[in-house]
Order: C-alpha cells, then sequence, then structure tokens
C-alpha cells in the first residue's frame, strides 16, 4: 500500500494532447474514482500510472519513488479491467493462483494467499470451477482475486463492472467497496457512470477534456460543484441550469449569467405563487420518487423530484419556489459565484 502521486503530467499522441498538466496526491489507503464523459482522458490517465501508456511530460511517484519511466512490472500495481480475461480451461482456483505460479513461488504458499482471497471474495464454493460455469459477477470477482494475491501497492480498475447488468452492478459495487474497507488498500476506479463514483469514492476526481474540473468527495461535488461541467455532471437527474434573468425576483450577484438548482430543491406551487412559471410535460414515475419535467419558457426545460405520486398531470400550469439556500449561481465563464 502506497500513496501515488502526479506531477504536471502530460500525455501527447502526436500533435493532440490528451492529458493537460495533471496534478493529483492520492493517499495512502485512499478510494480515488476518475469520473468525466468518454474522451475525457480518464482511462488514458490510468494506463499513464499503471505504466501502460508511456508518460510525455511530468513525473509519477508511488509513494517516494519515481515511477515515471519503471515499466509496468515493476511498479507493484495490480490492474482490473472490464474484460475478465480468465483463462477457460482453467479451474477458478488456478486463474487466481497463476500470478504467483509464474513468479515461482511454493505451493503451499499460493494455496494459502488464492484460499485467502477466495475467503474474502466468497468464492470458496466455485474453486473447482471453470469461467464459463460462472455469472458475470463471480467471473469479474475472480478477475479481482488474481490481483488480490500479488499483494499489490494499489489496485487499479478501468469501468471493471461496464460488461454486467444493471442488478449485478450494484451486488458489485457493494462486494468493491467491501473489499476495499477489508484491504484498506489505496484504489484508483475509472468509470463513466457517476452513480458508481458517488457510492464508492472516498474522493472523486471530475476529468473534462484532459484536464481536472474538481476534485472533492462525493458530497462537495454534489453540494459545491466549482463550475457549470461538474454541477450538471454530478446528480441523477443532472442540476437544472437557467439563464439568471429567468428568475428576476430572486436578487443574484452582478456578475450572474445562470442560476442552477437541484431537482430535489424546487417546490411545484400554484401559478403565479412561484418565482418561475410553466406547463407540466411529462411525469416520470419510479416508485419512491417520481420526476416532474415542466416547461417554463425563458427559463427551458425544469425537472422536480417530488415523493411518491405527484399531484400534477401533463398540461397543468404550475408555479416553481426555488430555495435560496440551495441556490448555484454561475459566472458567464461557467465558474460558481460564492453567495453571501
Amino acid at each position: 500500500m502506497a500513496s501515488i502521486s502526479l506531477k504536471s503530467v502530460e500525455k501527447w499522441f502526436g500533435a493532440a494532447q490528451v492529458i493537460k498538466g495533471v496534478d493529483l496526491d492520492i493517499e495512502e489507503g485512499e478510494f480515488v474514482v476518475f469520473v468525466g464523459p468518454s474522451g475525457c482522458g480518464k482511462s488514458t490517465l490510468l494506463r499513464m500510472i499503471a505504466g501502460l501508456e508511456e508518460t510525455s511530460r511530468g513525473q509519477i511517484l508511488i509513494g517516494d519513488r519515481d515511477a515515471t519511466a519503471e515499466p509496468p512490472s515493476k511498479r507493484g500495481l495490480a490492474m482490473v479491467f472490464q474484460s475478465y480475461a480468465l483463462y477457460p480451461h482453467m479451474s477458478v482456483r488456478d486463474n487466481v493462483g497463476f500470478p504467483l505460479k509464474s513468479a515461482g513461488l511454493p505451493k503451499a504458499e499460493i494455496d494459502a494467499k488464492v484460499d485467502d482471497a477466495a475467503r474474502i471474495l466468497k468464492l470458496d464454493d466455485y474453486m473447482e470451477r471453470r469461467p464459463k460455469d460462472l455469472s458475470g459477477g463471480q467471473r469479474q470477482r475472480v478477475a479481482i482475486g488474481r490481483s488480490i494475491v500479488r499483494d499489490p501497492t494499489a489496485f487499479l480498475f478501468d469501468e471493471p463492472l461496464s460488461n454486467l447488468d444493471a442488478a449485478l452492478r450494484v451486488e458489485m459495487r457493494y462486494e468493491i467497496a467491501k473489499l476495499h474497507q477489508t484491504l484498506k488498500s489505496t484504489m484508483i476506479y475509472v468509470t463513466h457512470d457517476q452513480i458508481e463514483a458517488m457510492t464508492l469514492a472516498d474522493r472523486i476526481v471530475v476529468l473534462e477534456f484532459g484536464k481536472i474540473a474538481q476534485v472533492g468527495t462525493p458530497r462537495d461535488l454534489y453540494e459545491r460543484p466549482a463550475n457549470l461541467f461538474v454541477a450538471q455532471f454530478i446528480g441523477s437527474p443532472r442540476m437544472n441550469v437557467f439563464s439568471a434573468d429567468a428568475v428576476v425576483s430572486i436578487d443574484l450577484p452582478d456578475t450572474a449569467a445562470s442560476v442552477g438548482i437541484r431537482p430535489e430543491h424546487i417546490e411545484i406551487t400554484t401559478p403565479g405563487a412561484g418565482q418561475i412559471e410553466g406547463v407540466v410535460d411529462v411525469l416520470e414515475y419510479l416508485g419512491a420518487d417520481t420526476f416532474v419535467i415542466i416547461s417554463c419558457g425563458a427559463a427551458g426545460q425544469i425537472t422536480v423530484r417530488v415523493n411518491g405520486t405527484a399531484s400534477n398531470q401533463p398540461g397543468d400550469t404550475v408555479g416553481l419556489t426555488v430555495s435560496h439556500d440551495h441556490m448555484h449561481v454561475f459566472d458567464a465563464n461557467g465558474y460558481a459565484i460564492a453567495q453571501s
């Protein structure tokens, strides 16, 4: 287990710069998630840490050691990919123990490490099966077990749940969270799914076009986004954003260009009683919550989260009351403006 630091890291593919001077310190034992849309550089950055991509400029430190020029085999890191990459002709036991066998460890030591990994990952009952006899979630646990036995300095996960269905994704999120609690290892996890990021991370690194848009705890990013990109990327459904001119009855800073408000911080009221008025367009019923999507003229389309079943119907004219305490204000460049 070790800390990992990135110092002014850049990655160029010919004339194209895909990682643009990233500085980041990951503490020992921390679970950090890289998140962002496709093409933002999150997987490239992870592969640079692993040594699978060359670092064009800057430094990568593992602990106190400069690992920038080291090959992957010397970095002491274990990587788990979205593809399981299991040997189909081998049993689960042999797949998990393969890295140790390749390293020439004694059989007794291999067996002890494999059994320990199986216990942690609840694979005891599947050790003699082959990959074709396992579910997707079980196969991913085998792939993780193969990393655990190596006792790595840190774990690197590259979208490991992408091949699983919705139910298995939820199950494996739990398994990975419990694994971190058990091992207390440094973990870096890449995903495009902001729900995975919010539920797993100690800290989230939001990437945009090869740069860090913001780093913080899930709560920091949700409650105090630094800019419009983070405000609308973190949270489901996304934050409502509309022009400051659309809410003339609210006192805003002179430099305010746009206003953001999350769906749960808007109350539906009678027409004329709120700061914004609109017409109910669509209702999305999800059981515990309903999302009411309202067309609001100059303010655009606004989503409101209500508990249970909404009392309104499509075509209803409604007023919207916005919570000033939960309002986010942004300048013309998209940066958050501190409010008094």
